[in-house]
C-alpha cells in the first residue's frame, strides 16, 4: 500500500479533494490530505493542517493571513508546501503526490511538486493545464490534467476527471520502474548542427560502460540538464553544445538563462566543453524577427526557424562567458575547439562560415580560461574531434575516481 499526498485548498475546494482521497483508498492506498489554503477554515477535516505546512517553513500563518494578502499568502504556502512535501518524501512517508486547482491551487502545488525530485510521481488536475504550462513545471516532470470545467464542486464531469486522476496517480506509485544496469550518468547537450558529433561521442562513452543522456539545447533543453545534473545524479558532463547562450546573449527564442553551465561548478562534476553552434541564434518564423537585426545574416533551417549569425563583437562576449563558466568549475574539465566549424553550416563554403567571428570566439576563450584547452583543426561533427571530446571525458572521469580527497558527485 502506497502512502498519497492528496494536496489542496481544503478552505475552497475540500469537498473535492476529499473525493479523491475516497478513490485513492478505493484503489487500495492510504491518502494523506494536506490542506494549503490560507482563506477561511477547511471545509474538510486535514491529516496535515496549513498550520503544520507553515511551521515546515518557519511561518506565522496567523500574521501572514492577518495582511490579507492574497499574492502573498499563496508565494508563502507554496514555499512552505515544498519544504514538507520534500521532507515528507525524503522520510519516505509518501510515494506520490495529486493536487486539484485553479489559479491559486496550481501555483501553490506545483511550486512544491517542483522540490520533489525527477521520477517521484506528482499529477496536477489545473484549469490552466491547456494553456502554457511551462512556468508550473519548470524543469521536472509533472503531470497537468486538464480539469475541463472549472474545479467547483462534484457533478458528471468533474467525477469522471477525478476518478481518471485518481486513477492515473495510483497506477503511477505502483509502476515499478526498470533501471537497468545502473551504469553511471553522462549528460550530453546537442542541437541539430551538432547531432553527427555527440552521437559518435555518446557512442564511445556508452561503450566504456556509461549511460549517455541527450538534451536538445532548446532552453528547455539545457535548463532540465541543469536540474538533472545539480541532483547528484551524473558523473560527467559533455557540454558540447553551448548555443543557448548565443540566444541569452543577443536575445533569441531558445535560451536556458544565465545559469545556464552553473550546475557542473555545483555538482562538482567533470566536464568537457565545445563552443558548439554558438555561431547562431534562434527566432521563429523570417518575420518574428527584431527589426534591428535588418542586414544582418541569416539562414532559413525551416519555415518555423530562422537563424542569425552572430557576429565578431558577440562571439567576443560569448568567449568570455563560456570562460567564466568553466572557470568556476571545482572538478577536472576541458575546453575543446573544433577549429575548421562550430556546426554543420559554419564550414568553409557554408552559409555561416565567418573566419572572423570564430575566431573572436576561440581568443576569447583561449585569454580567458584557466584550466586546459585543446584545440583540433576539425570542424565539430568530424568523427575525430567527438572522440576526442568522448576520450578526454573518460580521462577525466576516471581522475576523478581516483582523487580520493574529493566525495564523488
Amino acid at each position: 500500500m502506497a502512502i498519497i499526498a492528496v494536496l489542496g485548498t481544503l478552505d475552497s475546494k475540500g469537498e473535492e479533494h476529499a473525493y479523491v482521497a475516497d478513490l485513492i483508498r478505493a484503489h487500495g492506498h492510504s491518502p494523506l490530505l494536506i490542506d494549503v489554503g490560507t482563506g477561511a477554515d477547511p471545509s474538510v477535516r486535514p491529516d496535515v493542517t496549513r498550520t503544520e505546512v507553515a511551521a515546515a517553513a518557519g511561518l506565522d500563518l496567523d500574521g501572514l493571513m492577518a495582511r490579507k494578502d492574497r499574492g502573498e499568502c499563496v508565494s508563502a504556502m507554496a514555499g512552505a508546501a515544498g519544504i514538507l512535501l520534500a521532507k515528507l518524501a525524503v522520510e519516505k512517508r509518501i510515494d506520490g503526490v495529486i493536487s486539484l486547482g485553479g489559479g491559486g491551487g496550481t501555483a501553490i502545488s506545483t511550486a512544491a511538486m517542483r522540490a520533489l525530485p525527477i521520477g517521484f510521481p506528482k499529477l496536477m488536475v489545473s484549469t490552466l493545464a491547456a494553456g502554457n504550462v511551462a512556468p508550473y513545471l519548470g524543469t521536472k516532470d509533472i503531470v497537468m490534467m486538464p480539469s475541463i470545467a472549472d474545479v467547483a464542486g462534484l457533478n458528471r464531469l468533474s467525477r469522471v476527471i477525478f476518478s481518471r486522476a485518481a486513477g492515473a496517480i495510483c497506477g503511477m506509485v505502483e509502476a515499478a520502474v526498470d533501471e537497468g544496469d545502473a551504469k553511471p550518468l553522462v549528460v550530453a547537450s546537442m542541437f541539430g548542427n551538432t547531432t553527427a558529433c555527440v552521437t559518435e561521442a555518446k557512442r564511445i562513452i556508452e561503450e566504456a560502460g556509461y549511460e549517455v543522456l541527450v538534451f536538445a539545447a532548446t532552453g528547455a533543453g539545457g535548463r532540465s540538464m541543469e536540474a538533472l545534473i545539480e541532483s547528484g545524479m551524473v558523473a560527467g558532463v559533455l557540454d558540447l553544445t553551448t548555443t543557448e547562450w548565443a540566444d541569452e546573449l543577443v536575445g533569441g527564442v531558445l535560451n536556458a538563462g544565465p545559469e545556464r553551465m552553473d550546475a557542473t561548478a555545483k555538482a562538482g562534476v567533470p566536464c568537457v566543453v565545445a563552443p558548439g553552434c554558438l555561431d547562431m541564434v534562434n527566432f521563429g518564423e523570417k518575420a518574428s524577427v527584431p527589426e534591428k537585426y535588418a542586414g544582418r545574416t541569416f539562414y532559413i533551417h525551416n519555415p518555423q526557424v530562422t537563424l542569425m549569425r552572430t557576429t565578431p563583437e558577440e562571439c567576443a562576449e560569448l568567449g568570455r562567458i563560456i570562460a567564466g563558466k568553466v572557470n568556476a568549475f571545482t572538478a577536472p574539465s576541458a575546453v575543446l575547439i573544433p577549429r575548421k566549424a562550430i556546426s554543420v553550416i559554419s564550414a568553409e563554403g557554408q552559409p555561416f562560415h565567418d573566419p572572423a567571428a570564430d575566431a573572436a570566439l576561440f581568443d576569447a576563450i583561449k585569454s580567458t580560461v584557466k584550466g586546459e584547452i585543446i584545440e583540433k583543426d576539425l570542424e565539430i561533427n568530424d568523427p575525430a574531434f567527438a572522440r576526442a571530446c568522448a576520450e578526454k571525458l573518460l580521462e577525466l572521469m576516471t581522475l576523478r575516481k581516483s582523487d580520493t580527497t574529493v566525495p564523488l558527485s
